[in-house]
């Protein structure tokens, strides 16, 4: 049995948390990719729905970020992005059949589990402060720190900066609060700031209607487009996948859940989203995966059964369905440095996992993985910890 839904304001707030990552990457790869808004969006929350109700406890999703940061730095066309969702999905599928996946993770060692945790975490938080100040891809694009607002500075004051201060405060003082949750004031307080001082981008355009996804908005993708995206970014993003989607996003479910989290199984998480990209690709949508930073969101802001799932799902349909192309003009409402303040708390507390290990060699490991990921990136660093682990076991060195 999973944990019994519930709906109420905690789950509302957590259903939030992960809102930061989800976002802003969504956002840059409909505007510089050309994605479909309503796919995108729509097999977000279908996702959302069917996982939590399959899972039975919260589910995050997100985008796949070793793909969505090389789409959005160098601008690649929609067509190769689906191509890297079809193919993903395939070996997803594959490595869950063949029980490939089942191997991996059983020969993980917790603190490679661990280092990824940390690494997400620290990359979380480092993201959360650059929305704050400014600096992110998105905004860079954008040529604003905050790109929805009319005002960017009061004196030499960023008001991005100013904003997430604000939220980190109000974020810190109702952290455990049951009937203000911090999640729902932060992001609801954002959206008033939006209406009030945003520039309402497109809001006079929309119309509300009955809108379903458009079936392979970009048609079929060539053979040139599969051989790209393979190489540039299925075979990168692979091991962050297995490394943080899977194993460490299964082994914080079963953290957090204990033996509610029964199906949290690596071979499920590998199919569910597998099944998540094919949808994605028939729609025009994005990459999608599960990720233990997602998890620790959801977690961090009061997110405890999977009803949170069915709510954050339930909007993003409902608006996604409503809207169509035109959700865009909602989603803007939301200040980058509100997003910015779920962010940090969201890593802040995925970071925390590292609590549990005691032996020098442990944290050997996981500062090994954080140091190669800060380098380069977490699937570097997921396949060096591996690397660590085995050999300070094999020869057993003293450290």
């Amino acid at each position: 049995m999973g944990v019994p839904y519930k709906f109420n304001r905690q789950e509302l707030a957590g259903s939030l948390g992960d809102l930061g990552v989800v976002l802003p990457l969504g956002i840059a790869m409909i505007l510089v990719n050309g994605l479909h808004p309503l796919g995108l969006f729509f097999s977000v929350g279908l996702f959302y729905l069917l996982s939590g109700m399959y899972y039975r406890i919260p589910v995050p999703v997100e985008p796949m970020k070793v793909i969505g940061a090389y789409a959005v730095a160098t601008g690649i066309t929609a067509s190769e992005i689906m191509a890297s969702s079809l193919l993903i999905g395939a070996l997803l599928l594959v490595i869950a059949l063949t029980g490939a996946m089942t191997l991996i993770g059983k020969y993980t060692p917790k603190a490679v589990v661990r280092g990824v945790q940390l690494s997400t975490g620290l990359l979380l938080m480092a993201e959360g402060v650059r929305f704050m100040i400014g600096t992110s891809t998105f905004q860079k694009i954008q040529e604003a720190a905050e790109p929805y607002l009319v005002i960017q500075d009061l004196g030499p004051v960023p008001f991005g900066l100013l904003l997430g201060i604000t939220g980190g405060v109000i974020t810190l003082l109702l952290l455990d609060n049951k009937k203000l949750p911090a999640a729902l004031v932060v992001v609801l307080g954002g959206m008033v700031v939006g209406l009030l001082l945003g520039t309402r981008e497109g809001l006079s355009q929309v119309s509300p209607g009955f809108n379903l996804p458009e079936f392979m908005p970009f048609g079929f993708p060539s053979s040139v487009d599969f051989s790209f995206a393979l190489l540039v970014l299925v075979l990168p993003q692979l091991p962050m996948t297995l490394g943080n989607a899977v194993i460490a996003n299964v082994d914080l479910s079963r953290q957090y859940f204990g033996e509610a989290a029964h199906r949290a199984t690596y071979k499920a998480n590998c199919i569910t989203m597998a099944l998540a990209n094919f949808f994605s690709f028939f729609v025009g949508g994005m990459p999608l995966c599960h990720g233990a930073g997602g998890l620790a969101a959801h977690y961090r802001f009061g997110a405890r059964t999977p009803g949170s799932n069915v709510i954050i799902g339930a909007i993003f349909i409902f608006l996604a369905v409503l809207l169509g192309v035109n959700i865009l003009s909602i989603l803007y409402l939301i200040p980058m440095a509100v997003l910015g303040v779920l962010l940090i708390f969201a890593g802040a507390q995925l970071a925390l996992t590292i609590m549990d290990l005691k032996e020098r060699k442990e944290f050997f490991v996981v500062f090994t993985i954080v140091g190669i990921t800060l380098a380069t990136n977490l699937a570097a660093g997921f396949i060096a910890g591996i690397i660590a682990a085995y050999i300070l076991k094999s020869e057993r060195l003293s450290i």
